[in-house]
């Protein structure tokens, strides 16, 4: 009986388990996640933290038979390697599994920042169930926080925390919150709001040492020292995929996958947050860690895993991924898409209303739309969103838009709409 082997019980490994199940009835499919804790989702935290679900509300399945009734095994372990030759996974629990196709589907692991003091009681992260039950139990109301790392997943972290109604503060070593995602107007926007709001923020600014006790000393760079009853280590994510060292995977940054999602060894494959993709704006390999592209690259590679099995060529082909970002940061939404920080050669424009909190930037090369930041603009994400990931031509409306950025609507139906009637011609042609 062929066997499916799937690392990583996150979004990733539960749609690729569900895809393999509907198109290989008869087939064995072992899902092997690190927690112990039914198949969840990470993104859901947050929610938790806020009171607005419970923690089977963070489950990615809600009935408990799910994964029986298709059939699926759940294994609860840590992966300590693959070996790709002998088609073989180790275990820490002490199993060896074989293969016939894999997907790794780990996901991303928590960065821990080289800070004196970091490993102190009181120091959490915000990225486990376990993480959150110790969050909850701290975080109470006026409790004092302090949360190192303002990029996307913090903003996010800092949203639950103020729900808790904490005194809250943030540290972020950039010259602004967001840094990768949001230039220096969006991102000083977004701070000036946060500390509106009664959060203290110190941008340009580092986390020198931690001292253990109740409350925790922080001394930050600018020379303040900051008493906490909680710290949240937020500073960023990478790939989890320490295990597949000397397995003959080729990992980058990420493991390294093709169109069809497939790795450097035949029937092995990869998906999420610890894959590399094409991002089809840039042209670029990147690790494009949102459950979107997850989910795609998921039903992608379970297409293609089941082929393989079945000694065919490919069945599916991702026609890459791009960098997408929308943010509610304590009720300002921002969005970055594409490569926002524009391109050499490249023109661009931008549109600052500071007093109503709304900022537009948009990046292109040629006629093509190929990045923007917004704060505020929130009737236009879709349609920024679509311009970018379509590669829309905009003919004489590129130079409309550098006049009037605001334009942005009419533009993407004028060109949208102009650039299908030409596919449709040319498919009309070729026939």
């Amino acid at each position: 009986m062929t066997h499916h082997v799937i690392l990583g019980a996150g979004p990733a490994g539960v749609i690729a388990a569900e895809t393999l199940r509907s198109l290989a009835p008869g087939d064995a499919i072992t899902i092997i996640g690190d927690e112990r804790e039914p198949p969840y989702s990470r993104m859901a935290i947050p929610y938790l933290l806020m009171g607005n679900i419970d923690e089977q509300g963070t489950y990615l399945r809600k009935g408990a038979s799910h994964f029986d009734d298709l059939n699926v095994l759940l294994v609860q372990a840590s992966v300590t390697g693959v070996q790709a030759a002998a088609k073989t996974v180790t275990l820490d629990n002490g199993q060896t599994l074989g293969f016939d196709t894999l997907l790794v589907a780990t996901g991303s692991h928590p960065v821990s920042p080289p800070i004196p003091g970091i490993q102190s009681e009181g120091v959490h992260t915000c990225w486990t169930m376990a993480d959150a039950r110790h969050i909850m139990g701290l975080a109470t109301q006026g409790a004092r926080v302090l949360q190192l790392g303002a990029g996307f997943i913090g903003c996010i972290i800092m949203e639950a925390l103020a729900a808790r109604g904490v005194q809250l503060s943030v540290v972020e070593m950039g010259d602004r919150m967001v840094p990768r995602m949001m230039g220096p107007t969006a991102g000083g926007m977004i701070r000036d709001w946060c500390e509106a709001k009664g959060v203290r923020v110190f941008t340009g600014t580092r986390v020198d040492s931690i001292t253990a006790g109740k409350p925790l000393q922080v001394a930050l760079s600018n020379g303040q020292t900051v008493q906490a009853d909680l710290v949240i280590s937020a500073a960023g994510v990478r790939p989890a995929i320490g295990y597949l060292k000397d397995s003959g995977i080729t990992c980058l940054l990420g493991v390294l996958t093709d169109q069809h999602l497939q790795t450097n060894v035949a029937g092995i494959f990869a998906a999420g947050d610890c894959s590399e993709a094409l991002d089809k704006v840039s042209g670029k390999m990147i690790v494009s860690a949102i459950q979107p592209n997850a989910a795609e690259q998921a039903r992608v590679a379970a297409m293609n895993m089941v082929a393989h099995a079945q000694g065919q060529t490919p069945r599916a082909e991702l026609k890459g991924v791009t960098q997408i970002n929308v943010l509610d940061t304590l009720g300002m939404i921002s969005a970055s898409f594409g490569d926002w920080q524009g391109r050499p050669g490249g023109e661009h424009v931008e549109l600052t209303d500071a007093q109503a909190g709304r900022h537009l930037s948009l990046q292109f090369q040629g006629e093509v739309l190929v990045g923007c930041n917004s704060v505020g603009w929130t009737a236009h994400v879709g349609v920024m969103r679509g311009l970018v990931e379509g590669q829309v031509r905009l003919g004489p409306w590129k130079d409309i838009l550098l006049k009037d950025p605001t334009r942005l609507m009419e533009a993407y139906l004028a060109s949208a709409q102009n650039q299908a009637a030409w596919a449709g011609a040319q498919d009309e042609r070729r026939r």
